[in-house]
């Protein structure tokens, strides 16, 4: 690792995850981690909603049997910064870029508007995985295909993390990209296989509510090309509103100089990334049709994620330019959020009661929170999703609610049972696998057992075997040519 990248690195990610080394529990907006969170079906992809968080949620309620999960989630947070780091290095190095200009890759992968933006919004498990972009693209590139396909394996922690990898992974393999599809597919069987079982959907109606936003001075065109846009304007720093969106369209233009000296794949996945969030843009219908008709295309209403596909090529980019252009980067990186440090403080954790009497009643069985918020406030008013939906194994809703119209209907076994519970049929219930309900200080049980989590768990376990398993390939296989670098 060139020598000033590490001071700078150290410095970039002490920065920004700084509220990462307080105590308590993290929650903000999408994410909550709780140090013991509940080893139920929905956490193993199997509840009432779409498998958008497995393998992750099933990972973290495993780890919480042994360890505080919360500060499991932390470090691997940290270590995705790492890894992103010497992704940037690496792909420095393969495009002949000097010191300088490993530093100026590295700023660029570490400090832009969309790890900020989505460690606000609380996808931390996305950050990760966009963290892992560049080196699985410079482990391709050298044709060390263990480690990408490793990184690939650790991307897809998140559903999306394993769908971005493994598009990372094709477009920038050569000979071996029939292994890295099935690489890729194999690391995403935990959402894949109940995604086909359950058939979920969501409503098209849903992909204008998460559309890419405009940014002040630039538009949603300059946004998407600065790495930001997230559709929650809660979740933008004050600083993106404040003119310095500006440093990211200057900073895309002063990148867009030493595109000859950067590798053809990594050109290609960035124009995959940045075309495909700006065509949901400005043509919505056909994604708006996808979600609602294919299954699990739901992964891509939230279109400006898509951008984090551009990051390899802006690493490379970064560090193959001129030492003034590298130092000027630098500068314009860091200008496109000034305030991350500030605004990533909402991150600093929080205690949050959960009540122990109720989870250890429970024991495990679905249960039935009647006119339950699923979100509360911070004492700061910041939204979290509430404790007892990670505590116990919890009937979801899964509404969402926009401007006050529903896109997304609730499921409809949370809606059969809402009704039974209205009707006093304690039997339907227990036939809907409800085994507890919980109405205000009223706890009333049912005949139903805790569904069985095997099926879960063996998904779970064949996720986790593949890293030795790639390890056992590695030692019987060659290594490729390292892709040619201009």
């Amino acid at each position: 690792m060139s020598t000033p990248a590490v001071p700078l690195a150290g410095v970039l990610l002490t920065l920004l995850l700084w509220p990462l080394a307080l105590p308590g529990d993290l929650a903000l907006r999408d994410m909550l981690v709780l140090d013991s969170p509940a080893l139920s079906p929905s956490a193993l992809g199997l509840g009432d909603l779409a498998a958008r968080n497995v393998p992750q949620d099933g990972l973290l309620a495993v780890v919480g049997l042994l360890l505080p999960a919360s500060w499991v989630a932390r470090l691997l947070i940290l270590a995705g910064g790492v890894a992103g780091v010497v992704g940037a290095v690496w792909l420095a190095r393969l495009v002949g870029g000097g010191r300088l200009g490993a530093c100026a890759a590295v700023t660029v992968v570490l400090w832009n508007p969309f790890v900020v933006e989505r460690l606000l919004q609380g996808h931390w498990s996305l950050v990760i995985a966009g963290w892992l972009l560049p080196l699985i693209a410079a482990a391709a590139l050298a044709g060390r295909w263990p480690v990408a396909w490793l990184a690939m394996w650790a991307a897809s922690l998140t559903p999306t993390g394993g769908l971005l990898a493994l598009v990372t992974g094709v477009a920038v393999a050569r000979g071996r990209r029939g292994w890295t599809v099935l690489v890729g597919l194999a690391c995403s069987l935990p959402w894949i296989i109940p995604g086909l079982l359950g058939g979920s959907t969501a409503a098209g109606d849903s992909v204008a509510a998460f559309a890419p936003r405009a940014e002040a001075h630039v538009g949603t065109l300059g946004a998407l090309l600065g790495l930001g846009g997230v559709w929650n304007a809660d979740a933008v720093p004050a600083s993106r509103e404040s003119g310095f969106a500006l440093a990211g369209v200057a900073l895309f233009a002063l990148l867009l100089l030493g595109i000859r000296r950067v590798p053809v794949p990594l050109l290609v996945l960035a124009g995959l990334g940045l075309g495909g969030a700006v065509a949901a843009w400005l043509l919505p219908g056909p994604l708006a049709w996808a979600v609602a008709e294919i299954p699990g295309a739901g992964l891509l209403r939230d279109a400006s994620k898509l951008t984090v596909l551009a990051l390899p090529a802006y690493a490379a980019l970064a560090a193959s330019s001129r030492p003034w252009a590298a130092g000027l980067a630098i500068a314009l990186a860091l200008l496109q959020v000034p305030d991350a440090p500030r605004a990533l403080a909402q991150l600093t954790p929080v205690h949050l009661d959960v009540d122990e009497e109720l989870v250890a009643r429970a024991d495990g069985r679905d249960t039935l929170l009647v006119d339950h918020p699923p979100l509360i406030h911070r004492p700061d008013g910041r939204p979290v999703i509430h404790p007892l939906n990670k505590a116990l194994a919890a009937v979801e809703s899964g509404a969402l609610v926009v401007d006050g119209e529903v896109v997304d209907q609730p499921s409809p076994r949370w809606v059969a049972a809402h009704q039974a519970w209205r009707a006093g049929d304690l039997d339907t219930l227990a036939d809907l696998g409800v085994g507890l309900i919980v109405d205000g200080d009223r706890v009333v049980e049912t005949t139903a057992p805790a569904r069985p989590i095997w099926p879960g768990l063996l998904l779970l376990a064949g996720w986790l075997l593949i890293p030795p398993v790639l390890a056992a390939a590695a030692r019987n296989a060659r290594p490729s040519s390292p892709t040619r670098c201009r």
